[in-house]
C-alpha cells in the first residue's frame, strides 16, 4: 500500500483494523478483495475475506486503477463527503444564534435527515442536537465565569431570553447558573471514601449523578474542587449509587447505566462519550479517539480531553494508549492503569 508521509499504515495494522471493523480508519485506507473485484471501507459490515485475497489501497482512486469497483454496501468513496458534511454542519451550528433543525442541517448536505444524523453521530460521538446543546453549555459556562449578572451571561451565550436558557440547558448544567458562577454555592454534593481491591476511591455525586470519582483523594481535595458547595455524607440514595460505583471499579462490565454529572466543552464531551463506548477488555489510541469524534488531526486535544476527565473508570480513560501501543501515562499511576486493564482482559 502506498502512503504519503502523514498517513503511514502498514498492512498488518490495516488488516487488524478491518478485522475489527474500526470506523476510525475509514478514509485512511481501503480494503480491496481481489476475488470479488470490490474495495470497501475498513468498517464494512460484509463478511471478512481471506487474508490472501486482500490488498490494501491508500485511496479509492488507487483501488479503481487496480481494476476494483466500490462496494455498494458501505460506499467507501462517500467517506470524504461525509466528513465535509459534518464539518459544514458544525460550522453552521457554531454560527447560528438559534437551534438549527435536523432537517435544515441535512438539507445543506443533500442527505436525508436520518442518514445525516447517523454520520454526524459517528463522526462526533454526539447527535447534532446534543452537539449544539454542549456548545451552548460551553458558551454559558464561559460567560458565567466572568459575567457580573447571570442575565447578561445568558444573553451573551446567545439565548434570546432567560426562559429559553432554563428550558434548554438548565438541567444539563446540574447546578443553577448563579450557583455555577459562584463556585458551587448552594449546591449539595454527597460523598464518601471507600477501599476497593485496587485502592481507596473518593466518590462524590450531585443530584444528577457522579461528579467525581478519583483514587487517593480525601474531603479536602473535593472541597478544593467545589469550594462553595455543601459537602454531606451519603444518604440512602447515595449509598445505592456508591454500591454500583464500587462494583464498576472492582469488576469490569457495562456501567453505562450509572448516571454521571460532568460538563466540558463540546469536544471534551464528545471524547468522553467515545471513551464510554470502548468495551471492557479493549483499548483505543489517542489518534483513534480523535478520528472517532470527527477531527483526526486533534490527537493532542484528544489527549488533553482524556486527561480532563474527573470521573475515573466510569469514563474509562485508562483504556486509551499511545499510538505505538505503549500504555502511556495515567493520572493515578501506571500501576493502577495496568491493574484496571488486567482486570478487564477477556478470558
Amino acid at each position: 500500500m502506498k502512503h504519503d508521509a502523514h498517513s503511514v499504515i502498514d498492512d498488518d495494522t490495516a488488516w487488524a483494523a478491518a478485522q475489527r471493523r474500526d470506523r476510525s480508519f475509514d478514509g485512511r485506507f481501503f480494503t480491496g478483495v481481489l476475488t470479488t473485484g470490490i474495495y470497501c471501507r475498513p468498517s464494512c459490515a460484509a463478511r471478512h475475506p481471506l487474508r490472501q485475497n486482500v490488498r490494501f489501497f491508500a485511496s479509492g482512486a488507487e483501488a479503481r486503477a487496480a481494476g476494483l469497483r466500490a462496494c455498494k454496501r458501505c460506499l467507501p468513496d462517500d467517506v470524504a463527503r461525509d466528513e465535509r458534511a459534518v464539518l459544514d454542519a458544525i460550522e453552521a451550528i457554531r454560527g447560528s444564534e438559534e437551534p438549527l433543525a435536523l432537517a435544515a442541517l441535512a438539507a445543506r448536505t443533500g442527505y436525508s435527515a436520518s442518514h445525516f444524523q447517523r454520520i454526524f453521530t459517528t463522526h462526533t460521538g454526539l447527535s447534532p442536537a446534543a452537539y449544539a446543546r454542549a456548545l451552548r453549555d460551553e458558551r454559558v459556562r464561559n460567560a458565567l465565569s466572568g459575567a457580573g449578572r447571570v442575565t447578561d451571561a445568558i444573553y451573551d451565550a446567545g439565548f434570546s431570553a432567560p426562559s429559553r436558557f432554563y428550558q434548554s440547558t438548565g438541567e444539563r448544567l446540574g447546578m443553577a447558573p448563579s450557583i455555577w458562577r459562584k463556585g458551587g454555592e448552594g449546591a449539595t454534593i454527597r460523598w464518601a471514601t471507600v477501599n476497593t481491591n485496587i485502592g481507596r476511591i473518593l466518590v462524590a455525586a450531585s443530584d444528577k449523578g457522579v461528579c467525581r470519582l478519583s483514587f487517593d483523594e480525601e474531603e479536602a481535595d473535593l472541597a478544593a474542587r467545589f469550594p462553595k458547595a455543601t459537602l454531606l455524607p451519603g444518604d440512602a440514595a447515595f449509598e445505592a449509587l456508591l454500591a454500583q460505583v464500587i462494583a464498576s471499579v472492582e469488576a469490569p462490565g457495562d456501567f453505562s447505566h450509572i448516571p454521571i454529572d460532568v460538563k466540558g466543552t463540546a469536544f471534551q464531551e464528545a471524547v468522553w462519550a467515545a471513551l464510554r463506548r470502548i468495551p471492557a477488555g479493549e483499548t483505543r489510541s489517542y489518534s483513534q479517539i480523535a478520528a472517532e469524534v470527527g477531527n483526526p488531526r486533534a490527537v493532542r486535544a484528544a489527549g488533553s480531553a482524556n486527561g480532563a476527565n474527573h470521573v475515573a473508570v466510569l469514563i474509562p480513560c485508562h483504556r486509551v494508549v499511545r499510538n505505538d501501543g505503549s500504555l502511556g501515562d495515567y493520572a493515578y499511576g501506571l500501576d493502577r492503569k495496568i491493574a484496571l486493564l488486567d482486570k478487564e482482559k477477556l478470558p
